[in-house]
């Protein structure tokens, strides 16, 4: 008998939330997607899209939000849960905390530049800010760091490559 997938999950909805990471990924972008949910249904997705756009805030939870609110018809996500594949650096905890949805739930933690607890925690515990989230980490944790960690070795890999090919010019000497 086939297991029952739970639809209304944290991990079904981190699992549509890898799927746009998986389409960053095969757009040559960092591997990170988000989804919104509201009342259990999808109201938006979104992917890292920084170089296609050659916008540095085109983070996957940035453009989320941004459809989101215009899905919703305004700013606020109240009720709404955003779900992300890695954990939100500080612009989009910024962004997450000003548009107020009730919970954020995230993947692979990231304890250099993560804001959700990682290096610093912008959404729960942060007094001056206006509003703090429910914060859930690690669901579908190993896929979503198997990503980001195969999306970068194939990076440090082709600029290995690249360093050691042939010099099309060659600065003249001085």
């Amino acid at each position: 008998m086939q297991p029952i997938i739970d639809l209304h999950s944290d991990a079904y909805f981190m699992s549509q939330a890898l799927r746009e990471a998986h389409k960053a990924y095969a757009a040559g972008e960092v591997p990170v997607g988000a989804v919104v949910v509201q009342e259990g249904k999808i109201i938006a997705r979104a992917w890292n899209q920084v170089e296609m756009l050659k916008d540095a805030t085109a983070h996957a939870e940035m453009l989320a939000l941004t459809a989101a609110q215009e899905f919703l018809g305004g700013w606020r996500l109240d009720g709404c849960t955003l779900y992300v594949t890695k954990e939100p650096c500080p612009m989009c905890a910024g962004a997450i905390v000003h548009c107020r949805p009730q919970r954020v739930v995230f993947g692979c933690p990231d304890a250099k530049a993560g804001a959700a607890g990682g290096w610093i925690n912008l959404l729960e515990s942060n007094p001056p800010l206006n509003h703090r989230c429910d914060v859930t980490s690690g669901v579908l944790r190993d896929a979503c760091l198997d990503l980001l960690q195969s999306f970068f070795r194939e990076a440090r890999k082709v600029k290995k490559l690249s360093s050691t090919a042939p010099r099309l010019y060659e600065p003249p000497e001085s």
